[in-house]
């Protein structure tokens, strides 16, 4: 933990955008250099202009790339596009545009040339293919989510309306990679762009009371805090608040590309991370202020849930109870609708779901994954660890097939009105009944070699026969819900588990640990997960 977490930006935290703007456009990827190649990860491509990451030629090339996929794939209808707050998705977007048009792409971009959250137009994306226009619309999300303001970022969502499987990303990178190495000289591209307007916002709004009980929340009268934290968010909460008459105040209504105004994350980096207590610290100052308070990421695909009583609540017991609740106050859902989350996800989730008899659906890492049952209603919710979650509608069809912290922000308030009780003094009764799980993360050192072989470890390769004293029930290499592999390997025991699986930007290896036992417990776990995966990768 960096000593300055949790304290306000200073000017020397800022970043340079007239350096930032200028690396975008001066700067020409070399892609035999690794870290300047295109490469997507479980939420597109990201990285920084000033690293010759994120740069015109990049995007150029990636949005040519994408043309190619989606007329291999046979989607002639219009790509909708959209942009959050980062300083780099402005220029991006417009080269993007500029290449859409060259190759006579019909494009939906905001008809009010403002900032689209990731739910908002994935939300787009399926209500323009359930309407049957006779062909299918796909999307491009503008925005790194979370990460620091040097930051640019690039996602293509296909016709299901959710982030692209890795057979497509693959595919893009791939083809984006030879244009660059190319000159992009296979790039088409004008200056002139033919974007059409969609009301994004009013769209997304109105189609609200459809998923959450707005009614509920406005007859209880709670008072509601939301804070978008620079993101897009900001203008659909202040249109929230007037289109449904709600108590709801908007903390913060400054868009700054900078974030001057944030407090520095773990690492003393600004970040705009809605579940991290460093990074949510100005908000935490008001947690008295409101009966509950939110906090969105910069494109609106994470939630922060901070109550009176409870602070900031960690994601994975929100998750926990944002499903009981919604099992239980969903009627038209169906019967054998599962609950989704991924592997990494708290373990107290899987309690849940037995106590309600509902079937557990548990995935690898990534968004992705939720996306084939959130489409036919054979999963009702799918949840991440790190504060990404979203639902079906009342009447059991889809939503949004990406992440959505609106309507995870929202749901705190009908839960509050609904219930008389905070989610935070929910989740206190969850532990009564089913114990209270700790829950870490830590990295541990991994060279490229040990990671390549951790991402492919079998299960069958760890050969301890006890965890922490117990013994080991379960060494997953694939999620039980899919079948997929994991990237890694978990183990499990009657009391504890841990997950290991190699970072995709450092040299190390991250461990996911949780223990029903106690603070100790999960430092032994911990310990000894390092000395299993270690054994197993030759270490």
């Amino acid at each position: 933990m960096n000593d300055r977490a949790g304290t306000p930006a200073t000017a020397d935290d800022l970043v340079d955008l007239d350096a930032l703007l200028a690396a975008y456009h001066e700067r020409v990827p070399d892609v035999s250099i690794p870290e300047q190649k295109v490469v997507f990860g479980t939420s597109g491509h990201r990285g920084s202009s000033l690293d010759t990451a994120f740069n015109d030629t990049h995007i150029a090339a990636i949005t040519q790339a994408i043309v190619e996929y989606r007329a291999e794939q046979g989607t002639t209808g219009p790509l909708f596009i959209g942009r959050d707050t980062h300083a780099l998705s402005a220029p991006a977007e417009q080269t993007a545009l500029q290449v859409l048009a060259a190759n006579g792409v019909r494009v939906l971009a905001d008809a009010e040339d403002g900032y689209v959250p990731t739910p908002a137009l994935s939300h787009a994306i399926i209500k323009y293919n359930r309407e049957e226009h006779g062909d299918t619309a796909d999307g491009i999300v503008i925005t790194p989510s979370h990460n620091p303001p040097r930051d640019g970022g690039f996602k293509y969502n296909p016709p299901h309306g959710g982030p692209a499987d890795s057979d497509a990303t693959s595919w893009i990178a791939d083809r984006a990679n030879t244009i660059i190495a190319g000159g992009n000289a296979d790039v088409r591209r004008q200056d002139e762009t033919s974007a059409e307007g969609y009301d994004y916002l009013g769209s997304y709004v109105s189609d609200l009371e459809d998923i959450i009980d707005i009614d509920a929340i406005k007859r209880a009268g709670v008072k509601i805090g939301a804070d978008p934290l620079g993101g897009a968010s900001l203008p659909y909460w202040e249109r929230i608040r007037d289109h449904y008459g709600l108590d709801l105040t908007v903390v913060n209504p400054e868009v700054d590309p900078t974030w001057a105004f944030m407090t520095l994350d773990w690492d003393g980096k600004i970040r705009m991370d809605p579940s991290s207590p460093s990074a949510m610290a100005s908000v935490l100052a008001r947690k008295d202020d409101f009966d509950v308070l939110t906090g969105n990421d910069a494109d609106s695909d994470r939630h922060g849930i901070v109550t009176p009583d409870g602070g900031l609540m960690n994601p994975n017991h929100y998750l926990a109870v944002a499903i009981e609740y919604l099992y239980a106050h969903r009627p038209d859902w169906r019967d054998d609708a599962a609950i989704g989350k991924t592997l990494v996800s708290s373990s107290i989730i899987d309690r849940v779901a037995e106590s309600l008899g509902r079937r557990l659906w548990e995935v690898p890492v990534g968004f992705k994954w939720f996306v084939p049952g959130l489409i036919d209603g054979s999963v009702a919710f799918g949840g991440e660890e790190s504060a990404g979650a979203s639902f079906l509608r009342k009447d059991g069809t889809a939503w949004t097939t990406d992440k959505d912290g609106i309507i995870l922000a929202l749901l705190a308030s009908e839960i509050t009105a609904m219930t008389g009780k905070t989610p935070s003094q929910l989740y206190a009764e969850l532990t009564e009944r089913f114990g209270a799980p700790v829950y870490q993360r830590v990295d541990a050192a991994a060279t490229k070699e040990q990671k390549a072989r951790l991402s492919k470890l079998d299960g069958d390769a760890i050969t301890a026969d006890t965890l922490a004293g117990d013994p080991i029930t379960a060494k997953l290499s694939k999620a039980p819900g899919n079948d997929a592999a994991v990237g890694g390997v978990k183990v499990v025991t009657d009391k504890a588990w841990f997950a290991a699986r190699p970072s995709g930007t450092e040299d190390v290896y991250k461990i996911y640990a949780e223990s029903f036992v106690g603070q100790e417990h999960l430092e032994q776990v911990q310990r000894e997960a390092k000395e299993i995966v270690d054994a197993a990768l030759g270490a």
